[in-house]
């Protein structure tokens, strides 16, 4: 993936951000006063990292090469598979911060409201895709699936039932 350039991936990835905003446009305010703090979202196995800047105006996502020279108030950092299920209610963010699977650095009173307001929204990975609602089922349940075994082939932490997000 090192080779990829980064514009495909910036595209998809403010995109995906954009339609889970759509669906839950109640996430930034959630955050209060930490709306306008930036987040660094460093996937560990890959080379490339996110700045996430979710204020109500203006909310950003950012797809860097590098964290070296960007600043930010607060860096979350696990595997992508991870992260991933961070989002879509797979992993309980606690458990993994106990085990040290995921790392948390900064404001991590930022990485708090986030991390409520992400679980609140309860997100879709067929929403973030933008499917319609008749294919939305199928596509959450084969991502899941398909998300479960790679984590299991990676050795990624097992799931844990965290909520009304990993049903």
């Amino acid at each position: 993936m090192s080779v990829l350039p980064l514009l495909p991936l910036q595209f998809a990835a403010a995109r995906m951000f954009q339609n889970a905003l759509a669906q839950h446009p109640r996430m930034a305010s959630r955050l209060g006063a930490h709306a306008l703090k930036r987040f660094a979202i460093d996937p560990v196995d890959c080379p490339f990292s996110f700045i996430l800047e979710p204020k109500a105006d203006a909310p950003r996502l950012t797809v860097v090469p590098s964290l070296a020279d960007q600043v930010y108030d607060a860096r979350i950092a696990a595997p992508l598979l991870v992260l991933l299920g961070l989002l879509d209610g797979r992993y309980d963010g606690d458990a993994l911060f106990f085990t040290r699977d995921l790392m948390i650095e900064g404001d991590t009173a930022a990485v708090l409201a986030l991390r409520n307001a992400i679980e609140e929204a309860d997100i879709d990975p067929a929403e973030v895709l933008g499917l319609p609602k008749q294919v939305a089922p199928f596509v959450t349940e084969r991502y899941r699936s398909l998300a479960m075994h790679l984590r299991q082939a990676l050795g990624a932490p097992p799931e844990i039932n965290c909520g009304s997000g990993s049903q």
